[in-house]
């Protein structure tokens, strides 16, 4: 089938209206209650493509950007595969912490998603996805002989580890006020990420038609102008009647597998039972009430973290759009602890990375498909989504 009529937005006028079409579309959220820690790095498998492409009107990058904007799906149910391909070395489930930026506990309930939905940064899962409106949402993690649930209903948020029979109950964010750890869940959320990344830097283009869990989408591509970022392109499949992202595909520029691939295997825009979202604890059950008093500070990466910390006090941001890169000092000097000063584990830190010099004098450069952070040994790190060497030169500029 013929492909779509494209937009290139290197001109500011189409600059700035492909950015207005964004904060369009980060209003406009579709939520799904995940509270807790952002799981920064979880991704959705590929969604079941059917056969053949759809016909349907042509239409232009930013026509499709303000069809985004303008959804206004509430009311949802569906399943979705999640796979991560990463790259992390196996840390027996450290790997988790790392890429969240979560420290791991060694008490505390099993049901909370503080932690438990860090285990979704690697491996294979499926999840089940339910919202009515911005009070009513659930997520359950299909496992094996287990469930894990995770219910948002009114001022209530409930977790349950069926394997484990631990309950973990806290409280909503009211007054229509984000919660601060909410983890992306859904080819939506991850839409509204990326497209807050759209600028002078980024070349958006209609990439045809497919169809996705038995619906008519368009395909919205989004690729970085510039060389040096990991990102390769990210792929969009957007609903042709709702305007709501049905597959969210992120491929990185050294080729392979997709680092994230998100996709509904199955969707319904009917309104669900309300009795979805109810939730008592089982009889037996141990419940753990939230701690107000411990917030867990919420990690970024890659382009986000490099975007989002920019005036941030003790960060500093390097370069533009795609290959912007987060910067700061960790007070500790001396680089990453090796020998008897760190001990088994600080060598075991060290052979994960790469050593590098330059003007900048020595660190480490520790890498993903995705993120990559240097380590010097006077203490700064710098870490974007950006390659190793764009990470040095960084370094090097900064002295």
């Amino acid at each position: 089938m013929a492909r779509n009529e494209s937009a290139d937005n290197s001109g500011a006028e189409e600059t700035e209206e492909l950015r207005s079409g964004r904060r369009k579309a980060a209003r406009y959220v579709v939520p799904v209650a995940v509270i807790g820690v952002t799981a920064a790095t979880i991704g959705l498998v590929p969604a079941l493509a059917d056969s053949g492409d759809p016909s349907l009107p042509k239409i232009t990058a930013q026509q499709l950007i303000e069809k985004i904007a303008k959804s206004d799906v509430e009311q949802l149910s569906g399943t979705v595969k999640i796979s991560t391909d990463l790259g992390l070395p196996n840390l027996g489930g450290l790997e988790s912490s790392l890429a969240s930026g979560v420290a791991p506990s060694g008490d505390g309930s099993s049901a909370d998603p503080t932690s438990k939905l860090t285990e979704l940064v690697s491996g294979t899962h499926t999840l089940r996805v339910a919202a009515d409106g911005p009070d009513r949402q659930k997520l359950s993690l299909i496992e094996s002989a287990a469930e894990y649930s995770l219910i948002h209903n009114g001022k209530d948020v409930w977790g349950y580890d069926s394997k484990s029979n631990e309950v973990y109950h806290g409280t909503a964010a009211q007054d229509g006020a984000e919660h601060g750890n909410e983890a992306p869940a859904t080819p939506k959320d991850f839409a509204d990420e990326a497209l807050k990344s759209v600028d002078d830097t980024t070349s958006v283009t209609v990439d045809g038609t497919m169809r996705v869990a038995g619906r008519d989408a368009y395909k919205l591509l989004v690729k970085p102008k510039q060389s040096g970022t990991t990102v390769g392109a990210i792929s969009i499949a957007v609903d042709a009647k709702t305007g709501m992202p049905l597959k969210f595909t992120l491929t990185p520029a050294s080729g392979g597998a997709a680092v994230l691939d998100a996709g509904f295997t199955q969707v319904s825009f009917a309104k669900p039972a309300a009795s979805t979202f109810d939730f008592t604890p089982p009889k037996g059950a141990k419940v753990t009430e939230e701690d107000k008093s411990a917030e867990a500070p919420e990690p970024r990466s890659g382009h986000d973290l490099a975007q989002g910390t920019q005036g941030a006090e003790g960060y500093e941001v390097l370069g533009k759009g795609w290959n912007s890169i987060a910067t700061f000092d960790t007070g500790q000097k001396g680089g990453l602890p090796s020998g008897s000063a760190g001990g088994d584990l600080g060598d075991f830190l060290g052979s994960l990375g790469d050593q590098v010099s330059g003007k900048f004098g020595k660190g480490t450069v520790f890498s993903t498909r995705l993120v990559n952070a240097l380590i010097t040994d006077d203490g700064t790190v710098y870490v974007g989504a950006v390659t190793k060497d764009a990470l040095v030169k960084a370094a090097d500029s900064g002295q």
